[in-house]
């Protein structure tokens, strides 16, 4: 089995890792409490309270009327950016959430850039047991179910020039095997999703389909993350309905949008 795809960095510090959650919480699901933020961050109510003065001092969050903490005028600006990167989030997020009320399960969109997978949306289960947020992590591509997914409607001349041995020169062991990768590619892209069922990181599952553009060519990845123990794969058929459903209704809302 692969190494895990990402390990805490020794020099973690706890108190900026529980603000940047907490920020990507505001921006990504709405308004929260401080003891809603709390208990998601599992901290007391007086940290989460310390943690979102200061996201409010930058202007990374406000506090309404209600009390409660919304995302500040630093993530809205990122939120109504106008790049392709950022009209896939938007148009993402509702079936995500959507996605993660059927499911109850971790919902993400993520795009390829060259070898590497990056998470650009990430709406976690409420459920005590499940797949954290992913949310701006980069990750391998041919490590992922997304990653595959888009790495899948590729040819085999821009397939080796991403794997070439030259680019991997310097790190040869990360570089996989491309007989075995293109075997996979094709069972994928025939298959029209991809499974990862334990692949890189050990309890844990994600199922994933295409979002695609007008042109019918993948743009991005959206699956489901889940621990290892609630995964059936007698359920997979009607997984992979849910979501192809939500990615046609995101491809959908793209389309309107342009």
């Amino acid at each position: 089995m692969d190494k895990p795809l990402k390990s805490p960095p020794p020099y973690l510090i706890a108190s900026v890792d529980h603000a940047l959650r907490a920020a990507t919480m505001l921006q990504l699901e709405g308004g929260a409490s401080v003891s809603q933020i709390a208990e998601r961050l599992g901290v007391a109510r007086s940290t989460a309270h310390r943690l979102l003065a200061v996201l409010v001092y930058r202007d990374f969050a406000v506090q309404d009327e209600n009390r409660l903490y919304r995302a500040g005028p630093v993530l809205e600006l990122a939120a109504h950016s106008q790049s392709h990167v950022s009209r896939l989030r938007a148009a993402a997020l509702p079936h995500l959430r959507r996605l993660v009320n059927l499911l109850d399960e971790t919902a993400n969109l993520t795009i390829r850039t060259g070898d590497t997978a990056r998470f650009i949306a990430s709406i976690e289960s409420g459920q005590a047991l499940r797949v954290g947020s992913r949310e701006g992590m980069v990750f391998p591509a041919h490590r992922t179910t997304a990653g595959l997914l888009l790495l899948s409607g590729l040819g085999d001349t821009e397939l080796e020039e991403i794997y070439s041995a030259a680019r991997y020169r310097d790190r040869p062991a990360d570089r996989p095997d491309l007989t075995q990768l293109r075997s996979e590619l094709k069972r994928i892209a025939r298959n029209g999703f991809a499974v990862n069922q334990e692949r890189s990181e050990r309890g844990l599952v994600a199922v994933g389909v295409p979002v695609r553009d007008r042109e019918g060519t993948a743009q991005a990845g959206l699956s489901v993350s889940m621990p290892s123990v609630r995964y059936d794969s007698l359920d997979l058929p009607s997984l992979v309905a849910t979501l192809n459903a939500a990615a046609r209704a995101v491809e959908a809302d793209l389309a309107a949008a342009l």
